[in-house]
């Protein structure tokens, strides 16, 4: 079927289909990182990336297709992560550039747009390489430029920018050392190669709802495998060896804020990074400049956005820290691998939590692992399956902490190689105080029971963020407000952080309530935790206070009474 015009409709689809990819196979897209600092998941970052992007497109009212890129590229330079996403959003800028003010697009302004696409994305690397996202964009342009000049079918020439990024990825690894050393492809053009072909699978009018996620090949397989085995590589990198230690991300509002003493000149602000480290990139538009370099002088790149406007974000991750974390980690895995030879235990206990915190409280109170999972992040049967086959042990309890984990957890205990046995802790709270009824010389049957008992002994509260405006037990609660979750059932809702967990501490007291365990999480800190617990105080000054820190995610406070 021959298509000469991309109107609003298909431009949206193609968006949409694009993103839903990317989602899909973002993992098999990370399995192809193998760098041995890696600044995120390429798949990962890319995927979040264009749903931000798609996010924008979804709210344009226009039904230009030039207005429609612009708000493609707007939404990218938003939400991109990572170096793959900031490249990804500079490719769409380059689009944008080229279709602005077109209602459609034809043969031609397809082919042209991927031409500035690629023009715009090589000026936005310090040093571009080839063997990269840069290499997949530029052959696939070229191939579209070539084939625009003897047809206006839209489809053809789509088919043209698809096919020839399937064949430069292929060809990555003979133009980068590295990954033909491993034996992988470049996993960021891997993930724009799947953008392309989301598109031409809408121009094609082929069925991509109910698409599955790419499956590996063959080939593809190995190189997962070796991208696997090469891991392990990381650790020879000595942290000593990394001369920008730095990475280093900002974003400014131009023009905005206190300290503006220059008027933005994108040469002038690239010029001064350059000097201060390497891998640097530097996107903008009319309104926000976002910046990635890794260096030395962190606070010397802060200080520079701020002379050109106010920061809506900063990041600084320390690279050697990361590395030095990576070769701990390998030794780990190696005194692990030795751990398999020895005497099995009778008994582990296996805990779900997320949190380093939270982590080192259950291992304090004996704990033999910890699967990271909980809200938002439930593991799968398989994760558990395999670490309970993973635990040297003869009989392994599990508590699950979260009751949206119960399931995957008795189907685990079912198919595992172990005799398993679940104690239906619905919550962190539940789970510290379930380990109080552990005998390590009890059954495992014994150990379940005496558990089990203990769950019904504590009152679990949790602080939290609403998502969205509703009622509920005769609650009016509104988007972004503070909940007080006590068993499962919102008690309290409140706008103060400290206010709303002391008030839902008031309502989970009574006369037999004795001691109060408050766990903060990433969203709050020590001192507001202290002075949650001095507020508790002030209701009964009889009362046991314990602070611990649990680097949860999702709740601020995490509060047993018992």
């Amino acid at each position: 079927m021959k298509v000469t015009k991309i109107s609003n409709t298909e431009f949206t689809a193609m968006v949409q289909a694009a993103a839903s990819k990317l989602t899909k196979n973002a993992e098999f897209i990370n399995s192809l990182n193998v760098f041995p600092v890696p600044d995120g998941d390429t798949g990962t970052n890319m995927s979040l990336s264009l749903t931000s992007g798609e996010k924008y497109v979804n709210q344009e009212v226009s039904n230009s297709v030039g207005d429609l890129a612009n708000a493609l590229a707007k939404g990218l330079l938003m939400g991109a992560r990572g170096n793959s996403g900031v490249i990804l959003s500079q490719i769409f800028r380059g689009f944008s550039k080229s279709t602005n003010g077109k209602e459609s697009l034809g043969a031609q302004d397809l082919a042209d747009a991927f031409v500035s696409a690629t023009e715009t994305a090589y000026k936005s690397v310090m040093k571009p390489t080839e063997g990269t996202i840069l290499t997949v964009v530029r052959l696939a342009a070229q191939a579209g430029k070539e084939t625009a000049a003897t047809t206006d079918d839209i489809t053809l020439v789509m088919d043209a920018i698809y096919e020839n990024a399937k064949t430069a990825l292929a060809k990555t690894p003979d133009l980068l050392p590295v990954l033909k050393q491993v034996g992988v492809v470049d996993s960021g053009g891997q993930g724009l190669t799947f953008v392309l072909e989301a598109f031409d699978d809408i121009l094609n009018g082929r069925e991509v709802e109910s698409e599955d996620p790419h499956q590996p090949n063959d080939a593809e397989m190995t190189e997962m495998i070796d991208a696997t085995h090469h891991q392990s590589v990381q650790s020879k990198l000595d942290p000593d060896d990394i001369v920008y230690g730095y990475c280093t991300e900002i974003m400014v509002r131009i023009g905005k804020g206190k300290q503006v003493d220059q008027n933005f000149d994108y040469q002038t602000f690239y010029d001064y990074l350059a000097d201060l480290g390497d891998s640097l990139l530097v996107v903008n538009d009319e309104e926000i400049v976002k910046v990635h370099v890794h260096t030395e002088h962190p606070g010397k790149v802060i200080a520079w956005g701020q002379e050109f406007g106010d920061l809506a974000k900063v990041k600084v991750d320390n690279m050697r820290l990361q590395q030095e974390t990576i070769i701990e980690q390998d030794e780990d895995a190696e005194q692990s691998a030795q751990a398999t030879d020895q005497q099995p235990k009778e008994t582990a206990v296996i805990a779900i939590a997320s949190g380093a915190g939270l982590t080192k409280l259950f291992e304090s109170m004996g704990v033999n692992e910890v699967l990271s999972g909980g809200q938002t992040m439930n593991p799968s049967t398989e994760d558990i399956v395999n670490m309970i086959n993973a635990s040297n042990a003869k009989n392994v309890i599990v508590l699950p902490n979260n009751k949206n984990i119960f399931l995957a957890a008795e189907q685990a205990a079912e198919v595992a190689n172990i005799p398993a046995k679940i104690v239906h802790s619905k919550t962190v709270s539940q789970g510290i105080t379930a380990l109080l009824g552990y005998n390590p010389e009890a059954s495992l049957e014994d150990n379940q029971e005496m558990m089990e008992a203990n769950l019904d002994t504590v009152k679990s509260g949790q602080v939290t963020t609403a998502i969205r405006d509703t009622i509920l037990n005769g609650l009016e609660i509104k988007q972004g407000q503070l909940m007080g979750i006590v068993d499962g059932d919102i008690k309290v809702v409140g706008d103060e952080l400290v206010q709303t967990a002391t008030e839902m501490v008031k309502d989970m007291l009574d006369e037999d309530s004795e001691a109060i365990t408050v766990i903060w999480g990433t969203d709050t800190d020590e001192t507001v935790a202290q002075e949650v617990a001095d507020s508790i105080l002030e209701l009964d000054d009889e009362l046991e206070v314990e602070v611990h820190e649990g680097d949860q995610p999702v709740y601020p406070f995490l509060i047993s009474v018992e």
